[in-house]
């Protein structure tokens, strides 16, 4: 009794030095300002990505194909696939969807803020605010045109609505919360960790649990499309449980990769890293003593993906990263927050002063490793890449046909899709032979031109090169290309009419492109391969790849 009640003393004289609900609400405006002036600056300096081009693409059509193609073909996130559409219906292009991202980036830091008060009080959760803020996970996801800005924004709302219907109850307060969990549930294929560790922590504590089971049912039976999506996503990617396939999955395996995703949730690894974890366990062990609710919901956080990820099977595709984990960004810089707060509070002013200089000291160094693992983010291009992608868009737009066929969500096609609407929507996606199989047998007949780009400074090249030999497949004279820095486009001058003659060019095509040494050629090659012995039992030999004039 005696020490629980040291505690409540303790935690009652800290939160007697809390800052006022007027300064918490500036200070989290500013932050969320300062956030929204750095990404609006570096919006359009990170280059196009595939990934971007994909969703886009996808969006051009109608809602219902939309959502049958994520939902019953590819899988993934139905919320951002539905932006995307919107953001295509409205006449945006990739600054729009970016747009997006910085939007629910910004609109993360107050949420942060709010539910690091929840786990401590509002001194930390301006200060998990601002630590959060300068991390490379949260800059690099607030201006990429994908889904984690989003889903870090909907994870963290459905946490605060957890807390919040948990302590004060109401059917109104569950309900929120159930739809800010469905809402997450929708993000991302990862939010089935964030249901996990939910539903631990409901189960373990005790506090209005038959409501709060009560709501997770619903929303499990409410997010059976959600589920379905990542069923198809599972078996494209080949992600399991128990045996039979490659795992992350002993203890010190996920250990290692924890580990690795705190350096992205601060400062980078190496001589960060052992004093971030440091700072970090001590902010754990005060919230267990003053808040061990909070703490247990830290703990569920954590636990629960890390059971997770030593039962899964996963593909080497499929290994996570640490932006699969961002959901957990805001209890990581909660316990960071929480050590230099506390470190403030021991004798002030001189403590403070040394504690606001931690602070400005982690967010340096956390902007410091962002530059440093993604230098294309502050930098942009390498001198003439941008202007030669724009330069190889600029002639497909213009010389484009609606019956063209493409491969790959190649960013020359994202741009060139900007300068010209009515560019072909027959796109055939790379890397899954079930997907291209099925795109292809969908592309309306006869088949128009193939169309192909290869990129010298692409990443997944074994050397990134800013120039690219100009070289046609044989017979040269059935084909036209053109050299745009360290692209090179080649199209087939006539239509190819039938997907076995596609195939057999495609074939020879990527077969030159391996001789240039493009990564992708490879890839492209096999899924070929896989998908004519789908299509017709067999693979198509390249022998019957001339195109008849």
């Amino acid at each position: 009794m005696i020490d629980v009640a040291a505690r409540r003393l303790s935690f009652t004289r800290a939160h007697a030095r809390d800052i006022s609900v007027h300064w918490f609400w500036v200070a989290v405006a500013a932050t969320s300002g300062g956030l929204a002036a750095v990404l609006a600056v570096y919006l359009r300096t990170w280059p196009p990505h595939e990934d971007e081009t994909l969703a886009l693409f996808v969006g051009r059509g109608s809602l219902p194909h939309v959502l049958h193609t994520v939902i019953a073909e590819r899988g993934g996130a139905p919320a951002h696939f539905v932006l995307a559409w919107m953001v295509a219906h409205l006449g945006g292009g990739l600054t729009a969807l970016r747009v997006m991202s910085l939007l629910f980036a910004i609109a993360s830091v107050p949420v942060i803020a709010v539910l690091a008060r929840q786990l401590a009080d509002r001194a930390v959760g301006v200060v998990a605010a601002v630590l959060a803020s300068a991390t490379w996970v949260l800059l690099f996801q607030g201006i990429y045109g994908r889904m984690y800005s989003l889903f870090l924004f909907t994870s963290a709302v459905s946490f605060v609505a957890l807390l919040d219907a948990l302590e004060r109850g109401g059917r109104r307060r569950f309900a929120l919360w159930g739809v800010a969990l469905l809402a997450t549930l929708a993000s991302h294929p990862y939010a089935g960790l964030v249901l996990g560790a939910q539903a631990v922590y409901v189960v373990l504590q005790k506090e209005r649990r038959r409501a709060a089971l009560t709501t997770l049912a619903a929303v499990v039976v409410a997010a059976t499309p959600f589920w379905w999506a990542d069923v198809v996503l599972r078996s494209r990617f080949n992600v399991g449980l128990g045996g039979g396939g490659s795992r992350l999955g002993s203890p010190r395996a996920v250990l290692h990769y924890f580990w690795w995703v705190s350096g992205d949730f601060s400062a980078g690894h190496h001589a960060w890293s052992i004093p971030v974890l440091l700072l970090a366990g001590v902010g754990f062990v005060l919230l267990a003593l003053r808040q061990r609710r909070g703490a247990l919901l830290t703990a569920c956080v954590v636990a629960v993906p890390a059971f997770a990820f030593m039962l899964a099977r996963l593909h080497a595709t499929a290994s996570p990263e640490a932006r699969h984990l961002i959901f957990a960004l805001p209890f990581f810089s909660t316990l960071l927050a929480i050590a230099l707060v506390e470190a403030g509070r021991v004798r002030p002013p001189a403590t403070a002063v040394v504690a606001l200089a931690a602070v400005a000291v982690l967010v340096v160094g956390e902007v410091r490793w962002a530059h440093s693992k993604t230098p294309f983010l502050f930098d942009g291009d390498p001198p003439g890449e941008g202007q030669a992608r724009a330069d190889a868009a600029a002639w497909l737009a213009s010389t484009s046909r609606t019956d063209d066929v493409l491969l790959g969500y190649e960013p020359v096609y994202l741009d060139a899709w900007e300068r010209n609407r009515s560019l072909s929507r027959n796109v055939l996606p790379r890397a899954d032979p079930r997907l291209f199989a099925s795109a292809l047998r969908a592309v309306p007949k006869p088949l128009g031109r193939g169309v192909w780009v290869f990129d010298a400074s692409d990443t997944t090249n074994l050397w990134e090169r800013q120039t690219i030999r100009f070289v046609l497949p044989v017979p040269a004279r059935t084909f036209e290309g053109h050299v745009f820095g360290p692209y090179l486009v080649i199209r087939s001058r006539e239509p190819l009419r039938t997907l076995e003659r596609y195939l057999a060019v495609s074939e020879d095509v990527m077969r030159l492109g391996r001789s240039l040494e493009i990564g992708d050629a490879d890839v492209n090659l096999h899924t070929m391969l896989l998908a004519a012995k789908r299509i017709y039992g067999s693979p198509v030999s390249s022998s019957r790849s001339t195109i008849s004039r």
